[in-house]
């Protein structure tokens, strides 16, 4: 189906642009949300009578968006979740969790603005994209540990689950017998060489 785009749609086009897209694409998504209208000769008339109009909007929109963007310099997102010994979360961290925080923080933003690619399914810091406007974009730290003093370490760069498997390795030591079987420990060896002998 073509379609006369009403604002620039990443990977697609910019405003006034006529492009071909799947149907269902369309019909669910482009002209529901008014980001789009079907490519006719009725459409495009009214397009380029409004399309003064149409770009004023839009460029009233982007600035807008681009004064809220200054709000989000160096913005950090904490949020404290249970996870196993190994980082994964219980559960996962999903876009409404990030809304409620971003709000909590007194930013101004709804579901439709956060780019999150996949869900946040383990402990550690994370890059995640606000899209407050189609042509402007910020990035906020999103940091998820299991209590605030680890958030605190991941905050400053510490690795938390390499620096716990470091303990861990550090605290237990097992007898390394290379001549040993597959799964024997140290403590069973010299019983066995004194059954052979």
């Amino acid at each position: 189906m073509n379609v006369i785009l009403l604002e620039r749609v990443e990977k697609l086009g910019a405003i006034g642009d006529v492009v071909t897209v799947k149907d269902g694409y369309a019909r669910n998504f482009l002209l529901p949300r008014k980001k789009a209208l079907r490519a006719n000769e009725a459409n495009k008339k009214v397009f380029e009578a409004n399309r003064a109009r149409i770009e004023a909007e839009n460029a009233n929109r982007r600035a807008e968006a681009e004064v809220e963007s200054k709000t989000f310099e160096n913005a950090t997102v904490t949020l404290i979740r249970q996870a196993s010994n190994v980082g994964q979360l219980y559960g996962s961290v999903a876009v409404r969790d990030l809304v409620e925080a971003l709000v909590a923080d007194g930013h101004k933003v709804n579901k439709s603005q956060i780019v999150l690619d996949r869900p946040i399914k383990a402990i550690g810091v994370y890059d995640v994209r606000v899209a407050l406007h189609p042509e402007v974009a910020v990035t906020v730290k999103v940091n998820v540990a299991r209590s605030p003093e680890e958030a605190e370490m991941q905050a400053q760069g510490v690795d938390v689950m390499a620096s716990m498997f470091e303990r861990d390795e550090a605290g237990f030591t097992e007898d390394y017998d290379p001549n040993a079987e597959p799964g024997a420990t140290a403590e069973v060896q010299p019983e066995q060489e004194e059954a052979q002998g």
